[in-house]
Protein backbone atom coordinates (compact mmCIF):
# COMPACT_ATOMS: atom_id res chain seq x y z
CA UNK A 1 0.00 0.00 0.00
CA UNK A 2 1.75 3.40 -0.95
CA UNK A 3 2.32 5.77 1.98
CA UNK A 4 -0.56 8.12 1.20
CA UNK A 5 -3.11 5.51 0.77
CA UNK A 6 -1.77 4.24 4.41
CA UNK A 7 -2.50 7.71 5.57
CA UNK A 8 -5.81 8.11 4.05
CA UNK A 9 -6.94 4.83 6.02
CA UNK A 10 -5.45 4.86 9.21
CA UNK A 11 -7.03 8.85 9.15
CA UNK A 12 -10.47 7.39 8.79
CA UNK A 13 -9.92 4.65 11.26
CA UNK A 14 -8.84 7.22 13.72
CA UNK A 15 -12.14 9.21 12.64
CA UNK A 16 -14.21 5.82 12.87
CA UNK A 17 -13.09 5.04 16.44
CA UNK A 18 -13.89 8.24 17.76
CA UNK A 19 -16.94 8.32 15.77
CA UNK A 20 -17.80 4.70 17.62
CA UNK A 21 -17.07 5.56 20.75
CA UNK A 22 -19.26 8.47 20.64
CA UNK A 23 -22.35 6.58 19.09
CA UNK A 24 -21.85 3.19 19.42
CA UNK A 25 -21.13 0.26 16.41
CA UNK A 26 -24.49 1.68 15.01
CA UNK A 27 -23.33 4.97 13.75
CA UNK A 28 -23.59 5.80 10.22
CA UNK A 29 -20.71 5.13 7.70
CA UNK A 30 -22.03 8.66 6.08
CA UNK A 31 -21.13 10.64 9.47
CA UNK A 32 -17.76 8.29 9.35
CA UNK A 33 -16.91 9.90 6.00
CA UNK A 34 -18.07 13.35 6.96
CA UNK A 35 -16.39 13.47 10.21
CA UNK A 36 -13.05 12.37 8.12
CA UNK A 37 -14.25 15.09 5.15
CA UNK A 38 -14.23 12.29 2.38
CA UNK A 39 -17.00 11.29 0.34
CA UNK A 40 -18.98 8.18 1.15
CA UNK A 41 -17.33 6.43 -2.03
CA UNK A 42 -13.99 6.97 -0.84
CA UNK A 43 -14.85 5.37 3.20
CA UNK A 44 -15.95 2.63 0.98
CA UNK A 45 -13.58 2.06 -1.55
CA UNK A 46 -11.67 1.18 1.69
CA UNK A 47 -13.82 -0.37 4.01
CA UNK A 48 -16.63 -1.86 1.25
CA UNK A 49 -19.12 -3.32 4.48
CA UNK A 50 -19.30 -1.91 8.09
CA UNK A 51 -18.11 -4.66 9.73
CA UNK A 52 -14.65 -4.43 7.50
CA UNK A 53 -14.19 -1.52 9.08
CA UNK A 54 -14.87 -2.67 12.19
CA UNK A 55 -12.18 -5.51 11.98
CA UNK A 56 -9.82 -3.38 10.70
CA UNK A 57 -10.57 -0.94 13.75
CA UNK A 58 -10.58 -3.81 16.17
CA UNK A 59 -7.89 -5.76 14.88
CA UNK A 60 -5.09 -4.40 16.43
CA UNK A 61 -7.53 -4.22 19.81
CA UNK A 62 -7.36 -8.11 18.88
CA UNK A 63 -4.29 -8.69 18.46
CA UNK A 64 -3.00 -6.66 21.82
CA UNK A 65 -5.18 -8.65 23.92
CA UNK A 66 -3.79 -11.65 22.56
CA UNK A 67 -0.05 -11.05 23.29
CA UNK A 68 -1.37 -9.70 26.74
CA UNK A 69 -2.55 -13.37 27.41
CA UNK A 70 0.85 -14.88 26.36
CA UNK A 71 2.52 -12.49 28.68
CA UNK A 72 0.32 -12.87 31.33
CA UNK A 73 0.93 -17.40 31.26
CA UNK A 74 4.56 -16.14 31.94
CA UNK A 75 4.60 -13.98 34.37
CA UNK A 76 1.42 -14.69 36.71
CA UNK A 77 0.38 -17.68 38.10
CA UNK A 78 -2.90 -19.25 36.41
CA UNK A 79 -5.97 -17.94 38.14
CA UNK A 80 -4.89 -14.61 38.16
CA UNK A 81 -3.82 -14.39 34.67
CA UNK A 82 -7.23 -15.80 33.51
CA UNK A 83 -8.84 -12.63 35.85
CA UNK A 84 -6.29 -9.92 34.46
CA UNK A 85 -6.73 -10.81 30.98
CA UNK A 86 -10.94 -11.09 31.81
CA UNK A 87 -10.30 -7.27 33.25
CA UNK A 88 -8.63 -6.17 30.07
CA UNK A 89 -11.02 -7.89 27.31
CA UNK A 90 -14.18 -6.82 29.48
CA UNK A 91 -13.03 -3.08 29.67
CA UNK A 92 -11.87 -3.31 25.93
CA UNK A 93 -15.62 -3.81 24.63
CA UNK A 94 -16.95 -1.39 26.32
CA UNK A 95 -14.87 1.12 24.54
CA UNK A 96 -17.00 0.59 21.68
CA UNK A 97 -20.98 0.67 22.70
CA UNK A 98 -22.75 -2.14 21.07
CA UNK A 99 -19.58 -4.15 19.60
CA UNK A 100 -20.53 -7.08 21.91
CA UNK A 101 -23.38 -7.57 19.93
CA UNK A 102 -21.33 -7.77 16.39
CA UNK A 103 -18.82 -10.33 18.27
CA UNK A 104 -21.57 -12.56 19.54
CA UNK A 105 -23.20 -12.77 15.77
CA UNK A 106 -19.34 -12.63 14.30
CA UNK A 107 -18.31 -15.99 16.68
CA UNK A 108 -20.92 -17.79 14.55
CA UNK A 109 -20.93 -16.39 11.24
CA UNK A 110 -18.16 -18.26 8.91
CA UNK A 111 -19.04 -15.22 6.26
CA UNK A 112 -18.09 -12.28 8.50
CA UNK A 113 -15.24 -10.09 8.91
CA UNK A 114 -15.26 -10.33 12.75
CA UNK A 115 -15.25 -14.09 12.51
CA UNK A 116 -11.48 -15.12 12.90
CA UNK A 117 -10.57 -12.14 15.18
CA UNK A 118 -13.37 -13.32 17.47
CA UNK A 119 -12.46 -16.87 16.92
CA UNK A 120 -8.90 -16.54 17.77
CA UNK A 121 -9.81 -13.73 21.07
CA UNK A 122 -12.24 -17.19 22.22
CA UNK A 123 -9.71 -19.61 21.72
CA UNK A 124 -7.37 -17.18 23.78
CA UNK A 125 -9.35 -17.02 26.61
CA UNK A 126 -10.31 -20.64 26.75
CA UNK A 127 -6.21 -21.36 26.50
CA UNK A 128 -5.89 -19.13 29.81
CA UNK A 129 -8.79 -20.82 31.33
CA UNK A 130 -7.90 -23.95 31.16
CA UNK A 131 -4.50 -23.69 32.54
CA UNK A 132 -6.28 -22.63 35.42
CA UNK A 133 -8.99 -25.34 35.34
CA UNK A 134 -5.51 -27.98 34.95
CA UNK A 135 -3.97 -26.23 38.11
CA UNK A 136 -7.13 -26.53 39.66
CA UNK A 137 -7.38 -23.11 40.39
CA UNK A 138 -10.71 -22.75 37.86
CA UNK A 139 -14.12 -24.37 37.73
CA UNK A 140 -14.40 -27.18 35.40
CA UNK A 141 -17.45 -27.10 34.33
CA UNK A 142 -17.31 -23.87 32.00
CA UNK A 143 -15.35 -23.94 28.77
CA UNK A 144 -14.21 -20.74 26.41
CA UNK A 145 -17.59 -20.43 24.91
CA UNK A 146 -18.91 -19.96 28.55
CA UNK A 147 -15.86 -17.08 29.09
CA UNK A 148 -16.42 -15.80 25.91
CA UNK A 149 -20.31 -14.92 26.63
CA UNK A 150 -19.39 -13.65 30.51
CA UNK A 151 -17.18 -10.90 28.18
CA UNK A 152 -20.13 -9.89 26.51
CA UNK A 153 -22.48 -9.92 29.86
CA UNK A 154 -19.81 -7.69 32.07
CA UNK A 155 -19.39 -5.48 28.81
CA UNK A 156 -22.95 -4.92 28.07
CA UNK A 157 -23.24 -3.91 32.01
CA UNK A 158 -20.58 -1.60 31.64
CA UNK A 159 -22.62 -0.36 28.42
CA UNK A 160 -25.81 0.46 30.39
CA UNK A 161 -25.67 4.28 32.37
CA UNK A 162 -27.86 2.99 35.25
CA UNK A 163 -25.66 -0.41 35.48
CA UNK A 164 -22.52 1.38 34.97
CA UNK A 165 -21.65 1.71 38.71
CA UNK A 166 -22.27 -1.72 39.63
CA UNK A 167 -20.14 -3.00 37.07
CA UNK A 168 -16.44 -3.53 38.50
CA UNK A 169 -18.51 -4.96 41.72
CA UNK A 170 -20.30 -7.57 39.60
CA UNK A 171 -16.75 -8.21 38.00
CA UNK A 172 -15.47 -9.49 40.95
CA UNK A 173 -18.63 -11.34 42.10
CA UNK A 174 -18.45 -12.95 38.13
CA UNK A 175 -14.43 -13.43 38.51
CA UNK A 176 -15.18 -15.60 42.04
CA UNK A 177 -17.63 -17.61 40.80
CA UNK A 178 -14.96 -18.52 37.77
CA UNK A 179 -12.19 -19.40 39.95
CA UNK A 180 -12.20 -22.56 42.51
CA UNK A 181 -12.70 -21.92 46.42
CA UNK A 182 -9.07 -21.54 47.45
CA UNK A 183 -7.95 -19.13 44.33
CA UNK A 184 -11.40 -17.16 44.85
CA UNK A 185 -10.15 -17.16 48.76
CA UNK A 186 -6.75 -16.17 47.70
CA UNK A 187 -7.76 -13.33 45.53
CA UNK A 188 -10.50 -12.24 47.83
CA UNK A 189 -7.64 -12.17 50.26
CA UNK A 190 -6.01 -9.90 47.97
CA UNK A 191 -8.32 -7.39 47.56
CA UNK A 192 -9.81 -7.32 51.34
CA UNK A 193 -8.43 -4.87 53.78
CA UNK A 194 -6.17 -6.33 56.44
CA UNK A 195 -7.90 -6.61 60.14
CA UNK A 196 -6.00 -4.56 62.70
CA UNK A 197 -4.42 -6.25 65.49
Amino acid sequence: MRADARKNRDHLLAVAGTAITEQGVDVSLRDIARRADVGLATLLRHFPTREALLEALLRTSFDELTAKAGELETSSSPDEALVSWLRDCTAWTTEYRGVTVLMAAAIEDTESALHASCVTLRATGARLLTRAQTAGKARTDIDGADLFALVAALAWLGDQPSLAPRADHLFDVVASAILTSAASNEAEGKHRPRARD
